[in-house]
């Protein structure tokens, strides 16, 4: 029988509680427990006034830009719109039914000053990380880093192309990102082929097969034992940068928490002789990545793994039996190139007469060598090329990328929202906090991904 709710006459008193209409097994309820805000309120406390008109709440605010990185909610008026609807939203928020929410305006003024000049999140994201580890979810043993490009926030068509005048406003009146760039000029850089004049930090690069853009690079450091972010850094998209970044990374990481890997794992960018040689000689760290080398022959010609090395007489021995020497036609000990390299020559008399030229050197009188001052590290990166360990950490490295791809995918991170190098920052590690915390999350609530077919990163 059908009937008709009547709601002419409703109650004068609720006993409305948020808790119970959040369900046990939702994500922010796993998450909630995971975080600690005593120390975040002590690390921000010498960053708030005392007096004059209270300030939104550091813990409201971090917990409301979490859901957002979370839920992939790239707009602030947006994600106050949804902490204002959603009952799950409000109750992560600490906010009660009747609670007000802060104006987006007021949100965004709040983001971009207090919390960036204490580098809160920051100090979030180590937090995360030392929780991670707490948990087991960081081995220690080996380290995989990789970069991914993600557009910014300017239009391609405002720019300046290289050597056009850069004719920038006063300090005074110009804007963030563009204060932010013209304090960080590096001379010793050739400027960008193109520069933004909206957001100037940031490089004009093309993916393969599409119209260039403005990008920064977001570079991961993650331990594979369960995938976590163990750090994180914004970059131009520069790949000396890229690799440049891999070292502060790495350091820091020794510095905050202790841990050095036995390996990192890394593609062919980072396998560049003085990436090796800071690896093996500096750090003592495994290089499991491809040698980033043009030596080897062309069809039917050879290459320098042809040739013996002899490193007792400083010399190369060719597939013939002849020696290839350094310094041969200039004093001895001289010259180590800009390239970092010592160039090693055969005799013109001895290649000349030689039955193998015409698979050698068929188009110069004598063979040479350029071998790298850091020669050796890169040795013991071809050495391990060959082992199982070295394949394994193939295999891991695809960690990284499923990182990237969710980034993208899921979070919705294919485009910043903020400017400036400061703002990339802050976007790329709000991003890896909110995977380590899904991660983190989805492992205790059920059980480490790895043993979970088909589990979100």
């Amino acid at each position: 029988m059908m009937g008709r709710h009547d709601d002419r006459q409703g109650e004068l008193l609720y006993n409305f509680k948020l808790d119970k209409f959040v369900p046990a097994d939702h994500l922010l309820r796993h998450i909630d427990g995971l975080l600690n805000f005593d120390s975040i309120r002590s690390h921000l406390g010498p960053y708030y006034s005392h007096t004059g008109r209270p300030s939104i709440d550091p813990e409201l605010m971090l917990r409301m830009l979490l859901v957002g990185y979370l839920y992939g909610i790239r707009s602030e008026r947006r994600l106050c719109e949804e902490v204002q609807l959603n009952l799950a939203y409000r109750w992560f928020c600490r906010l009660s039914i009747e609670d007000k929410i802060p104006d987006h305006s007021t949100f965004s003024k709040t983001r971009h000053g207090r919390f960036r000049e204490s580098d809160a999140l920051r100090f979030v994201f180590e937090q995360v990380v030392e929780r991670c580890s707490e948990e087991r979810l960081v081995g220690g043993a080996g380290f995989a880093i990789d970069a991914s490009v993600i557009k910014a926030d300017a239009n391609r068509q405002r720019a300046l192309d290289k050597g056009e005048d850069d004719d920038w406003p006063t300090p005074k009146l110009s804007t963030r990102p563009v204060r932010e760039y013209l304090s960080s000029l590096d001379e010793s850089r050739e400027p960008s082929k193109r520069i933004s004049l909206t957001d100037p930090s940031a490089r004009w690069t093309a993916a393969p097969g599409g119209p260039a853009f403005f990008a920064y690079s977001t570079n991961y450091l993650i331990d594979v034992e369960a995938g976590v972010i163990v750090d994180v850094e914004a970059t131009p998209c520069y790949c000396s940068d890229e690799v440049e970044a891999t070292k502060t990374m790495v350091e820091r990481v020794e510095d905050r928490y202790g841990l050095k890997p036995e390996r990192l794992i890394g593609d062919t960018a980072y396998g560049t002789a003085e990436m090796l040689s800071w690896m093996v000689d500096e750090k003592g760290i495994e290089p499991h990545v491809p040698v980033w080398d043009k030596s080897d022959g062309k069809a039917d010609l050879f290459g320098r793994t042809d040739f013996v090395w002899d490193s007792v007489a400083d010399r190369y021995l060719c597939p013939g039996g002849k020696e290839l020497l350094r310094g041969r036609y200039k004093p001895r000990g001289s010259g180590i190139t800009k390239a970092n390299t010592v160039t090693y020559r055969a005799s013109t008399r001895d290649c000349r007469d030689c039955a193998l030229k015409s698979r050698c050197c068929p188009t110069i009188p004598a063979r040479k060598i350029d071998r790298s001052i850091y020669e050796d590290a890169r040795d013991v990166a071809r050495q391990l090329k060959t082992t199982e360990r070295y394949a394994q950490s193939r295999r891991d490295r695809k960690k990284v990328e499923i990182l990237f791809g969710h980034l993208k995918r899921i979070l919705k991170l294919d485009r910043l929202r903020l400017r400036g190098m400061s703002g990339a920052h802050d976007e790329f590690i709000l991003a890896a906090t909110a995977q380590n915390l899904r991660r983190m999350a989805l492992w205790l609530s059920t059980g480490p991904p790895k043993h979970r077919r088909g589990a979100p990163a």
